[in-house]
């Protein structure tokens, strides 16, 4: 007789969603503390193109959707911790690789390698809250997670900021290495292993088709994927210009930092509103009007924006709400979508986590760089790629 698997062992709750969030944070950390650096590494790096500096962002995000490709089936195969702590390793190696960058295109090439080490603990431990919860109940215990995290886009730019103040842009991946390392600490000693030997399934290529054919035959699981990589866009094309709107539009770069962490703090209001009615209210519901409200308040901006209605002694505000009703979305999101996902692909948790993550992902950053990089020193081409993203994904909601 088959002897049952063990139910895998649990942190208290509290330690487990800081744990999570920490393990997130290190995409927000990644991409935020190095918003205030982008004048500073297009003065040094490319100066007859200021606008490829963006690319230190989106070449990191790139990288973390290849990585995920290989992290999941990695965990499913060798369990959850040892591929996170080995995606930790190889993102600490690469940061030390950024620091010492002489070139752009070096740069570049390390932030890809930081990204696929990244997507250890970022799409790993989507499978390992998958091994203890599943529906709403992990939609649930993701936004306790999330409104954690968006500390960390709170202060990362604040903190980007002081690194250059007392020494320059390069520590910044520096202080990367020292955060991985207090996670993998934590990880290493306190997490217990979520998927047992007797619940693994061993690498192989016929095994890993299957699977993924089984993952694509859920029309929910499709429409979440295509939803992902229309909101991570919005996302990722948002966090490319914000830095340049508050430089050349504003004439408030300095205060960046401050702004964007309020942005942030305040945006934690998605997660928080998502943790208490998710529940009982559904994902898709909570997704599709969350979609409808963002889309009306884009469309309303872009509009006052183009028509030049928009007063100039409101205009700064305006942005700043929009900012937070964006930040916001993701809060109210990306979660249900997680969790829309995984909910009927539990037994291929690590697989279905990567191809869900690295479609997405890179899917994402192919729709942010084009515009990225339309940047004219205005919010229009900003508000105009996001109402097209938004937009999109609204639609595919109202046919899920």
């Amino acid at each position: 007789m088959t002897r049952p698997t063990p139910a895998p062992e649990r942190l208290s709750q509290g330690e487990f969603i800081a744990l999570i969030a920490m393990l997130f944070a290190t995409i927000a950390l990644s991409i935020d503390a190095m918003l205030p650096a982008l004048p500073e590494i297009a003065q040094t790096l490319t100066p007859d193109a200021p606008n490829r500096a963006q690319l230190v962002l989106t070449s990191f995000v790139f990288g973390m959707g290849l990585g995920t490709l290989v992290a999941g089936p990695l965990s499913d195969a060798f369990g959850r911790k040892p591929v996170i702590l080995f995606g930790s390793a190889l993102y600490c190696v690469a940061a030390l690789a950024c620091y010492f960058a002489s070139s752009l295109e070096l740069l570049l090439v390390a932030r890809v390698v930081q990204g696929i080490g990244s997507a250890g603990p970022r799409t790993v431990s989507m499978a390992l809250m998958r091994d203890l919860f599943q529906g709403r109940e992990m939609a649930r215990i993701m936004s306790f997670a999330m409104m954690v995290f968006t500390m960390v886009p709170a202060l990362a730019p604040l903190m980007g900021q002081g690194v250059i103040a007392l020494s320059d842009w390069q520590t910044i991946f520096l202080v990367y290495i020292v955060f991985a390392a207090i996670t993998m600490v934590w990880l290493g000693l306190r997490q217990p292993e979520t998927l047992p030997p007797p619940a693994r399934r061993p690498l192989s290529v016929r095994a890993l088709v299957a699977a993924t054919r089984e993952l694509f035959s859920h029309r929910v699981v499709l429409i979440s994927i295509l939803c992902q990589s229309l909101t991570l866009g919005a996302l990722f094309s948002m966090l490319s210009s914000i830095q340049g709107i508050f430089d050349l539009r504003f004439d408030r770069a300095d205060q960046f930092p401050l702004w964007f962490g309020v942005i942030a703090v305040l945006s934690a209001f998605g997660s928080i509103l998502n943790a208490k009615v998710v529940v009982k209210v559904g994902m898709r519901r909570m997704v599709t009007a969350s979609y409808a409200a963002v889309l009306a308040l884009t469309l309303l901006h872009l509009a006052l924006v183009a028509t030049g209605l928009m007063p100039e002694t409101l205009a700064f505000a305006a942005f700043v709400a929009w900012g937070v009703a964006m930040f916001g979305m993701m809060g109210l999101t990306i979660g249900n979508l997680n969790a829309l996902a995984m909910e009927p692909v539990g037994h291929i948790a690590g697989l279905a986590a990567s191809v869900i993550s690295a479609i997405a992902t890179v899917a994402s950053v192919l729709l942010a760089i084009p515009v990225g990089q339309a940047f004219d020193g205005t919010a229009l081409p900003l508000l105009a790629g996001v109402s097209v993203f938004i937009a999109a994904s609204l639609l595919l909601m109202r046919r899920a």
